[in-house]
């Protein structure tokens, strides 16, 4: 089977179904519109890329600079025609799916990501027409949570089917790893870009005030990823005064990530708009047998069992958050919700199942092109 994607080929999200879409035998190619680094990706996997100017690639406001993905569509076309695909499936319901759409070619499968369906269709009514013209185009729909799917359904009446982006939990997995920290220092922390949606600013004033409450404790604050917000996050540090007990990465790549997982002791996801559509990196940490803290909003609940594996507080609020991070303060509650986290992924979100799963799905769609 061949299957054609319509994805960013940097996104770790594309990187990871290319190569275990790979691994189950099929034969995978990537159209995309971005630069790459080609090797975090299986040999056989074919990728090519029609990068936009960077003034382009810049404005992320929706605008009508889109129009620009068209000039793409020519050369994806002569990309399908090469690689004779047995199915397109696209992701992202408004670049990648609108390519997708015009390309004509059949079957042509959509995966919703989370701006793309929760913010994108808001911003004009053409946009949002847009969108429902993308996804009427389609031959089966795809989303990560059911949360996104309900918001997917506003602009559609066709099925979505919700497929978790899971965990390898033979990569994602509690062991030794090099680390900046001695083993008597409890780190708390986050990954993920650092963007003001993340609501790393809340993590941060908590953490101070954690710091305050206990100084008899060696106390550390881990925060990885890149993002337009680090500058503003390393003046709050300073201004604060705990800079000596934080460390602030910037980019990591997606084959450390397991590393600075198990650096962590309590892990903190307290994003603050309804996009987040699933939380990959708290499933990650979970199978690390980190115990996690996330905010309730966008998917984010539907990967945390709340009070067993983490807990789910209010948004923007670092009063509860400061209080359950001092809950987790104690060692044997802790690895109580670690322990309950690995467990719950390895029962709910296996990421061998869910690539089985995209694999049947795909077989159905070739089925009802047959009949």
């Amino acid at each position: 089977m061949r299957i054609l994607l319509l994805a960013d080929p940097s996104s770790a999200h594309t990187i990871k179904w290319a190569n275990g879409l790979h691994d189950k035998g099929l034969e995978i190619s990537i159209f995309g519109l971005s630069s790459y680094e080609g090797k975090q990706y299986k040999v056989a996997v074919k990728i090519d890329t029609f990068p936009f100017p960077q003034f382009i690639k810049l404005r992320t406001d929706g605008s009508l600079l889109k129009i620009f993905y068209l000039l793409a569509l020519p050369r994806l076309k002569k990309k399908i025609k090469k690689f004779e695909p047995d199915i397109i499936h696209a992701h992202s319901a408004s670049s990648y799916g609108l390519l997708g759409a015009l390309s004509g070619f059949h079957p042509f499968a959509l995966s919703v990501w989370g701006t793309d369906i929760y913010n994108f269709p808001q911003k004009s009514d053409l946009l949002k027409q847009l969108v429902i013209y993308n996804l009427k185009k389609s031959d089966m729909l795809f989303s990560t949570s059911k949360i996104m799917a309900e918001e997917t359904k506003k602009y559609t009446n066709k099925k979505v089917n919700v497929i978790p982006f899971g965990i390898d939990t033979e990569i994602f997995k509690p062991k030794e790893t090099r680390n900046y920290y001695s083993d008597n220092d409890v780190v708390i922390g986050t990954i993920k870009s650092v963007e003001k949606k993340y609501g790393t600013e809340y993590l941060v004033s908590a953490f101070k005030r954690v710091k305050e409450n206990h100084p008899d404790l060696p106390l550390k604050l881990l925060i990885v990823g890149g993002g337009s917000m680090i500058s503003n996050i390393k003046t709050l540090v300073n201004k604060i005064g705990i800079a000596s007990d934080v460390k602030i990465t910037g980019f990591v790549s997606y084959d450390k990530i397991p590393d600075y997982h198990r650096m962590l002791d309590i892990y903190v996801a307290v994003s603050t708009e309804e996009s987040e559509s699933f939380g990959v990196a708290i499933l990650e940490a979970s199978s690390c047998e980190n115990p996690v803290i996330v905010s309730d909003v966008g998917g984010l609940p539907e990967v945390v069992d709340n009070n067993i594996t983490g807990f789910i507080i209010p948004k923007s609020n670092v009063e509860v958050l400061v209080e359950k991070i001092e809950l987790l303060l104690d060692d044997e509650i802790r690895k109580k919700f670690g322990k309950a986290g690995r467990t719950r992924v390895k029962k709910f979100f296996n990421w061998d199942e869910n690539v089985m799963q995209m694999i049947k799905s795909y077989k159905e769609i070739l089925s009802q092109k047959t009949t």
